[in-house]
């Protein structure tokens, strides 16, 4: 059977996994412990289940994920609203600290591929497929500069990179709760952030608490507010690219935006943001965006995945792990907020930027404290600036050894 699942099936399917991972993860000890996001849990659980039908010739699906980058966009605007001057302000030195660590990253994942792929005797562009171009790039940077390859005569270079691009989401949505949680028992972290004002230490932002005292007329109009938000972060994203020639994407311009919206409002005292309506928004959007991706992730795409690219993607992993634990974790001040940055760099290094706002989110949860500085940081950072580094040097590499 060839089962195609339309927008409101897909949504519904959607909603389905993000319950069964909520529902796992409160009986099974061992997935709070490790800090594994409900979203993840659910949506992988349904991927391995289409993989098995489709590899017994029983049935084979297709979605339809159109919802998907509303909800992405929905859930960096949040993001955004609970951003101020203050905390980008005093998170100055750690921002920049941090982006020169996305930067090293990006250069590093790809020179790395390279030298592997070239000791294998494999293509070198190989290496570039499994390095940055499909790990902190994910599965657009994959399609994107895989399709340049193979333009320029390298067969096979974007089956390779989205497979990577597959694995790296996989292992970065697992790994980076668990390394959180390992740096901050290994430490003993002191639990709490710098920014004080923003931690919730009794009351973590989940979908459970932020449920709790909604009223319908300031949720309708925080809605709004998000919506015209997403709107206006649309127009400015597609003007910037016009002007520039830059690509950024409409998620981070909803973010800026909705960064200078709460500053003008909290000065001016337009409107009265109701927190626990953000929160809800906030919690259901990530949850069903990171749901869906993970449950239309194509895992049979890894079953046919070369042994040299394989090679280089389980060095590339056993590398971040290494570099978080031993110099990330350390630079970034040994507190609770690096261990949190810690776990958004295995998402965003591996997999994608919503990984990563996931497993800050999953390891705050645990801890019922919120890092106020990672969920701004690390976004900024990991989706917009490491591109400024990375995506000239993909082209660079790609040219070279062609």
């Amino acid at each position: 059977m060839n089962l195609h699942l339309d927008s409101l099936s897909t949504l519904f399917l959607t909603v389905l996994c993000l319950l069964l991972g909520l529902f796992l993860k409160n009986r099974l000890s061992w997935l709070q412990k490790f800090c594994i996001p409900a979203p993840v849990i659910g949506g992988f659980i349904v991927s391995i289940v289409i993989w098995m039908l489709r590899s017994f010739e029983l049935a084979t699906f297709s979605f339809d994920t159109s919802i998907q980058s509303f909800l992405m966009v929905a859930f960096f605007t949040t993001v955004g609203i609970d951003g101020s001057f203050r905390i980008l302000k005093s998170g100055g030195k750690l921002l920049l600290i941090y982006l020169c660590i996305c930067w090293f990253l990006a250069l590093f994942q790809n020179t790395f591929g390279v030298g592997i792929a070239l000791s294998l005797g494999a293509d070198p562009i190989l290496g570039v497929m499994a390095g940055a171009v499909s790990l902190t790039g994910g599965h657009g940077g994959a399609a994107a500069f895989g399709g340049m390859a193979e333009g320029l005569g390298h067969s096979s270079a974007a089956v390779a990179a989205i497979a990577a691009a597959t694995f790296g989401l996989i292992v970065g949505s697992i790994l980076g709760g668990p390394v959180a949680r390992f740096l901050i028992k290994r430490h003993n972290v002191k639990i709490e952030a710098i920014d004080d004002a923003q931690n919730l230490p009794n009351e973590p932002k989940t979908l459970a608490n932020a449920i709790k005292e909604i009223d319908v007329t300031a949720f309708l109009k925080v809605l709004a507010i998000i919506l015209g938000i997403m709107v206006v972060g649309r127009i400015a994203s597609e003007q910037f690219t016009a002007w520039t020639g830059f690509s950024l994407p409409s998620y981070v311009g909803a973010m800026i935006i909705a960064i200078i919206v709460r500053n003008v409002n909290d000065a001016a005292g337009v409107v009265n943001l109701h927190q626990k309506s953000i929160d809800l928004i906030s919690g259901v959007s990530l949850g069903l965006f990171l749901t869906m991706a993970m449950m239309s992730l194509k895992i049979w795409e890894l079953s046919d995945i070369a042994l040299p690219l394989l090679i280089i993607l389980l060095l590339q992993v056993i590398f971040i792990v290494l570099f978080a634990v031993f110099f990330v974790f350390r630079v970034l001040g040994k507190n609770y907020d690096a261990a949190v940055m810690c776990a958004g760099l295995m998402g965003h290094g591996l997999g994608a930027t919503p990984n990563a706002m996931a497993n800050m989110t999953s390891v705050c949860d645990h801890y019922k404290v919120i890092s106020t500085r990672a969920l701004m940081i690390v976004p900024l950072s990991g989706a917009v600036l490491i591109d400024i580094v990375s995506i000239p040097y993909h082209t660079y590499l790609i040219n070279y050894f062609s």
